[in-house]
């Protein structure tokens, strides 16, 4: 249902969002055991599901990051550390994108990078605690 009102774009509800954010923590085990992956097996950090790089938006990522939903009851510093480590440009570039259909390929990159450099600012001015 989450995935419905994902494509959809719809708001989603509490009870949404959290099984939004179990679903994203779930989905990056099935990534490193995947042997081929395309745009939309990742986790985006975002509400609305994305259909390209475009759609992946700092604004967007902050929000999601920003979310007092998460949950697990930990600080925003500790859910910013743990999507970098998925979303790291080195292991991403290794681990994760040799394994992405070529056509996905230049996309999923922009977009990863996208992700990493919106963690990193959040790291450096959004997490004070």
């Amino acid at each position: 249902e989450h995935e419905r009102l994902l494509k959809a774009g719809k708001a989603l509800g509490k009870q949404d969002t959290i099984k939004l954010f179990e679903h994203h923590r779930g989905q990056w085990s099935k990534l490193q055991m995947s042997r081929v992956l395309i745009w939309d097996n990742f986790p985006w950090p975002v509400f609305k599901r994305p259909s390209g790089p475009d759609d992946i938006t700092t604004r967007d990522i902050t929000a999601y990051m920003l979310s007092s939903l998460h949950p697990i009851d930990k600080s925003l510093r500790h859910h910013v550390k743990e999507n970098i480590k998925w979303w790291h440009h080195d292991r991403f570039e290794i681990w994760l994108l040799p394994k992405v259909r070529e056509s996905d390929r230049d996309g999923v990159r922009e977009a990863a990078s996208t992700v990493a450099r919106t963690l990193y600012h959040l790291l450096r001015f959004g997490t004070q605690d």
